[in-house]
């Protein structure tokens, strides 16, 4: 029996064979499309979703997982753990926490002798990611409940997510972030550069071209990183060649002592849209 088990949400965008080598529990999203409702993850792939977007004649919109689906993976890890950690999307963006923490209530009956905190991650997609993928090696070396809390309280406090945004259409239109369709009004010709800290999503830069733009990213990531050894996380979304070569020019600059590229799951790519490519790192003091 292992002492703590790691839940999370699908916005992580992290590697199936991560997820499956450190065990993390992911309860899916809801993606709502012409009626449907489909997992993130399970019923639709990003690169389905994908393709799927080009065409859409009504943008997809996400669901909260119910208290359910929280309580089924709770369940889940339960059978191999004494005590749960579930890190939610920030609070600020989704009600992911609401479900989480009514998943936990229910639990305390039907799963007694299990202990389970749930955390607002403040974060989303690779950052959220690297949290809980820290929490679960802490967990798989046989750390307690507490000190995989602190481990994920530590990255949390540490990890940054900057992303190019190809269009500020998608992030507008979801309604999740206000200031995103003035932001698209004046915007409108940019490839602008967001961060999501503390929990919400800020502008971050506003680059006239995508070269330039992935060059601000680079020149941003410097600027926090230096000669440090790093953990590093590039995404995209729909842009694997872009993905790749950036990859490839982190490999080459940076003290990587992890790399890895991801997707975009589905329901990130619902509110930033196709072409996005991010950088999600945090330093090894």
């Amino acid at each position: 029996m292992e002492k703590v088990a790691v839940v999370v949400d699908s916005t992580v965008c992290l590697p199936k064979d991560l997820v499956e080598q450190y065990r993390i529990e992911i309860v899916p999203i809801g993606l709502v499309i012409g009626g449907t409702v489909y997992r993130d993850g399970l019923d639709m792939m990003p690169s389905e979703f994908y393709e799927m977007l080009k065409t859409a004649v009504k943008l997809p919109t996400t669901s909260p997982s119910s208290p359910g689906g929280y309580f089924e993976a709770y369940k889940r890890a339960s059978e191999r753990a004494n005590a749960i950690l579930c890190l939610a999307v920030s609070s600020k963006l989704s009600a992911m926490m609401d479900s989480a923490r009514a998943a936990k209530k229910m639990a305390e009956t039907e799963l007694p002798g299990v202990t389970i905190e749930v955390m607002d991650s403040m974060t989303a997609g690779g950052a959220e990611g690297f949290i809980a993928l820290g929490a679960a090696r802490a967990a798989q070396t046989g750390s307690g409940l507490k000190e995989v809390i602190s481990i994920a309280e530590e990255l949390r406090a540490k990890t940054s997510f900057i992303v190019l945004m190809d269009t500020l259409y998608y992030l507008a239109k979801g309604g999740r972030i206000p200031k995103a369709a003035a932001w698209a009004g004046s915007l409108l010709n940019l490839k602008p550069i967001i961060e999501l800290a503390h929990g919400e999503v800020k502008l971050a830069d506003r680059p006239r071209t995508r070269t330039k733009g992935i060059e601000h990213l680079l020149t941003m990531m410097r600027e926090r990183v230096g000669s440090k050894p790093v953990h590093v996380a590039v995404s995209h979304a729909a842009s694997l060649e872009e993905g790749q070569r950036l990859m490839e020019r982190v490999a080459k600059e940076f003290n990587c002592v992890e790399l890895f590229l991801s997707e975009f799951t589905p329901v990130m790519g619902t509110h930033a849209g196709p072409g996005v490519l991010s950088l999600v790192f945090y330093t090894e003091d």
